[in-house]
């Protein structure tokens, strides 16, 4: 079957994030005072075959751990649909995720 993941990458919470504060200064500046915080991330987008969904997930969060996301600065969500659309499984929350990897 073919898949295709969505990973949602975001600086740690707990990081400063030069860039979100760069881009969040400017909206202020722009006249956008009632913004109060941005963070920048990035989304990649992975297309794949696999036997089934579970499978599917495995794959791409091993993608996810060995090089697309750096555990220690980044945390990430991913949604991954079967070639056909439909959802193929639910992301684990972060804090699975983080802890799994200790």
């Amino acid at each position: 079957m073919k898949f295709r993941g969505k990973v949602y990458v975001m600086p740690r919470g707990d990081l400063l994030d030069p860039q979100g504060k760069a881009v969040g200064g400017a909206l202020k500046q722009l006249g956008f005072s009632e913004v109060s915080d941005v963070r920048i991330g990035k989304l990649i987008e992975v297309s794949f075959e696999a036997d089934d969904g579970d499978d599917a997930a495995a794959h791409l969060r091993e993608m996810c751990e060995k090089l697309l996301v750096n555990p220690i600065t980044e945390d990430y969500d991913y949604i991954l649909m079967a070639e056909d659309g439909s959802q193929a499984t639910q992301p684990a929350p972060s804090d699975e995720r983080a802890s799994s990897k200790e």
